[in-house]
C-alpha cells in the first residue's frame, strides 16, 4: 500500500544519505525510482541529490509552481517506478505536498519526503507543516548539539559566526551557514 512518508531533521543529520541509500536498495532489487530535488539548491550540481558523506545522484528538479502530482504521473507514462523521492521537501508549497497525497491515493506510489523541520528563526517551513499535518508516517531522523543532547534548532550564522536573528527564510548554505543545536543552545545563541 502507497503512503506519504515525511522524514525530517536538522541540518547534517543525514537526510540526504538516508535518501540515496533508500533508492539505492529499491535499485538492487531491480526496481526504479524517481528522485527530485528543489531546482535553486545547487550546492552539490544542477538536478543532482548528495550528501556531505560524498555520494550524488541524478534527480529531476522542481520549483515552487509546478504541479507535482502531474510531473510525477508523467514520469510515470515513461515507465515504471516504484517509488518517488523528494530532498528538500521543506521548500514544497502546501498545495505541492496536497498534489503529492494525490500521487499516493491516486496514482498508488508510495512517496518519501526528506526535509528539514524548522527554519532558523524556529519557524516551520511551508512544505514541513504540510507534510506533518498530511503524512501517513513521519520520522525524525536525529543529530546531536555540542552538548550531546539530540539537536533540534538550527542557527543561521554570518561570517564571523554569529547568530542571525532576522532574514529570508530560505537562504542555501551549508556548515558554513548553519549550526544544528539542541533548543537550549539555539535559544543562548540567539540571546534569547
Amino acid at each position: 500500500m502507497a503512503k506519504l512518508y515525511f522524514q525530517y531533521s536538522t541540518m547534517n543529520a543525514g537526510k540526504s544519505t538516508l535518501l540515496l541509500q533508500a533508492s539505492h536498495n529499491y535499485h538492487e532489487r531491480g526496481m526504479k525510482t524517481y528522485l527530485i530535488t528543489a531546482g535553486f539548491d545547487k550546492r552539490v550540481g544542477d538536478g543532482k541529490i548528495g550528501s556531505r558523506i560524498g555520494i550524488a545522484s541524478d534527480a529531476d528538479t522542481f520549483d515552487h509552481k509546478e504541479n507535482m502530482f502531474q510531473k510525477i504521473e508523467s514520469r510515470l507514462r515513461k515507465g515504471p517506478c516504484s517509488c518517488v523521492f523528494i530532498d528538500e521537501a521543506q521548500f514544497l508549497s502546501e498545495e505541492q505536498v496536497w498534489e503529492l497525497a494525490r500521487v499516493v491515493d491516486d496514482l498508488k506510489v508510495p512517496v518519501m519526503c526528506y526535509g528539514l523541520r524548522v527554519d532558523f528563526q524556529g519557524k516551520l517551513f511551508p512544505g514541513s507543516a504540510a507534510l506533518l499535518a498530511l503524512a501517513d508516517e513521519m520520522r525524525e531522523i536525529r543529530t546531536i548539539c555540542h552538548c550531546g543532547k539530540k539537536a533540534t534548532m538550527v542557527i543561521r550564522q554570518d561570517e564571523n559566526g554569529d547568530a542571525i536573528k532576522d532574514g529570508a527564510q530560505i537562504q542555501i548554505g551549508g556548515n558554513e551557514t548553519y549550526i544544528s543545536l539542541c533548543r537550549r543552545h539555539w535559544r543562548e545563541a540567539i540571546g534569547e
